[in-house]
């Protein structure tokens, strides 16, 4: 069960993390999608997206994921990421993210990220997975 909305984790996150990147489509159940409109600053040559972008797309992606299940907190963070690229996205189109929690622990979340380019949603460019560590609760 989700404790957040989108509309009040984009709330929060614009007091908390305004720089970050990417607009929150939905949230479920252990899992959030993102989508990132591609523009100048986010490209290299080719024009493709560059690596940065997409680690750091999927890094909010899954903080998104974990903050529809544990509520607003702001001192959960990024313990461990590993990133595979497994193919180039066109800076021509949009990128989305699809994020799942595969375990969401008291200390620790684990989860992992697949971004697809918008013209191919059936081939992901990049697989992350990852790891943040959770506050204690008082």
């Amino acid at each position: 069960m989700t404790v957040m909305t989108v509309e009040q984790i984009e709330h929060f996150l614009d007091e908390v993390f305004p720089q970050r990147v990417g607009k929150i489509e939905s949230v479920g159940e252990m899992c959030a999608t993102m989508r990132l409109s591609i523009g100048h600053e986010h490209l290299r040559p080719g024009p493709r997206v560059s690596g940065p972008t997409m680690m750091g797309f999927a890094d909010v992606a899954l903080y998104v994921a974990i903050l529809a299940q544990i509520g607003p907190e702001a001192m959960a963070v990024t313990s461990d990421l590993n990133c595979h690229f497994l193919r180039a996205a066109s800076g021509d189109h949009d990128i989305i993210a699809h994020a799942k929690l595969i375990k969401l622990g008291r200390r620790l979340a684990v989860g992992e990220v697949q971004i697809f380019s918008a013209s191919d949603d059936t081939r992901p460019v990049v697989h992350v997975t990852a790891s943040y560590a959770l506050p204690d609760k008082p």
